[in-house]
């Protein structure tokens, strides 16, 4: 956004989807009702993208509203199916942005490619040899990828590690594997890393005398990380029963459940990638890389650990995030999706980094809408009042109907599609 919209709109979730789009425009973005309403992914677009199209598949594309980030209003687009995701992401930056909104940061754009030499003998000596040739390796690495130095990126350096296959009741291997850092800019950079990659190993292999294996990228992009940080005044977190300050300490207390357990880690993780995930489908990423390296990066010091921090300290909950995020916004998906496009357009993001902070805020808002339910009135209350209007659909509602059939479920908190039925044929005096 440029500075005169604002991410502030009262209503938005009661309004219809046109009635959105205007609001929108109302509110300052620069936007178009057709790429929400056409075709979006047309057939021959898609035919070119994978193997054996046989057609397009949708999914509800939304809008997160009130987030303040770096002091800036972001309206953020996200795709996903599940209820209640974007009612608590708008929800918690509503809440946040009464205490400052969020605060990001970010690493670099750099990405890292393997290059495995797999059975080594001497794997110390395989070691020397390829860092007394790292001069002789960057040169020629950076001869491979001329118009990304051109746009500023291109090599950043190179590390070599001894890996030690020693899983007991097998044979021990020694491999040692070649890091390149290559600085992809605004791209997520998977074809750029495994080209530079392939294109060196048979230079590896005249160094070492020792066979390549693998040949690929790395997931886990602990060079490309996001940070992002919120601080909540906890008079914001008072409900009709608790006091602000007994919601931030429970929210804290479940993060330390988390932090403590992986299993309940795995449910508390699953919540923050609700949202980043949602950006990442709505802007072309590729969410199943981030997952991979998310979830890596959660395991670092041997035990899986929660995504998020938060801690209470009397005064202030503070809550962050700082995870590795390989976004986005050029290239692959992006360049040929229009509604992928459009919607890069809504949230304002020309730069990889830019969206790579705005996707970490989302999920640390994401993260405290859950804790925060389950601190209070648990994590069905809400979720089941928006899945009301899913099963007031299944039963049959119509449009019109919909809302009244959602608001006899949640009144009797039967949320059935058999319930639904009977709501809806007296409701049409069957």
């Amino acid at each position: 956004m440029s500075g005169n919209e604002t991410s502030r709109i009262p209503g938005f979730y009661k309004l219809s989807p046109d009635e959105r789009v205007k609001a929108l425009q109302d509110a300052g973005a620069d936007i178009a009702l057709a790429p929400w309403r056409d075709e979006g992914l047309r057939l021959q677009d898609a035919d070119l993208m994978v193997e054996n199209v046989i057609g397009t598949f949708s999914l509800p594309n939304a809008v997160a509203v009130n987030f303040c980030i770096d002091g800036a209003d972001r309206l953020v687009p996200m795709v996903v199916e599940e209820p209640s995701v974007v009612a608590a992401v708008s929800n918690m930056a509503r809440l946040a942005r009464r205490s400052g909104g969020f605060v990001t940061e970010s690493s670099s754009d750099i990405m890292i490619g393997q290059l495995q030499l797999t059975n080594v003998q001497a794997p110390a000596e395989a070691v020397s040899k390829l860092e007394a040739a790292r001069d002789e390796l960057l040169a020629q690495a950076a001869t491979i990828h001329p118009r990304l130095v051109a746009r500023g990126g291109g090599m950043r350096g190179i590390d070599v590690r001894h890996v030690v296959y020693d899983e007991p009741g097998y044979p021990r291997e020694d491999m040692v594997v070649l890091h390149i850092h290559l600085d992809c800019v605004d791209a997520m950079g998977a074809n750029m890393v495994n080209t530079v990659v392939e294109h060196l190993a048979p230079l590896v292999e005249g160094i070492t005398g020792e066979q390549v294996g693998l040949k690929i990228l790395s997931n886990l992009a602990d060079k490309r990380l996001a940070k992002a940080t919120v601080r909540i005044d906890p008079k914001y977190l008072s409900t009709a029963t608790l006091k602000g300050t007994e919601v931030a300490e429970r929210i804290a207390s479940a993060w330390r459940f988390a932090w403590a357990d992986p299993y309940r880690a795995a449910t508390h993780n699953k919540g923050v990638m609700n949202g980043i995930d949602a950006v990442a489908l709505a802007t072309g990423n590729d969410w199943r890389a981030i997952e991979a390296g998310a979830h890596a990066w959660c395991a670092r010091d041997g035990h899986y650990r929660p995504m998020t921090t938060w801690r209470f300290d009397g005064d202030m909950l503070v809550g962050s995030i700082e995870l590795p995020v390989q976004f986005g916004t050029v290239g692959g998906t992006i360049r040929v999706h229009p509604t992928v496009q459009a919607n890069l357009a809504l949230l304002g993001a020309e730069k990889a980094n830019d969206l790579a902070r705005v996707a970490v805020a989302v999920g640390l808002a994401q993260n405290l809408g859950a804790l925060k339910a389950l601190a209070t009135e648990g994590i069905q209350a809400g979720h089941m009042r928006m899945h009301a209007r899913t099963v007031a659909a299944t039963a049959g509602a119509t449009t019109a109907e919909v809302p009244r059939v959602a608001m006899a479920l949640c009144a009797k908190r039967d949320y059935s599609v058999a319930y639904a039925e009977r709501v809806l044929g007296e409701l049409r005096g069957g």
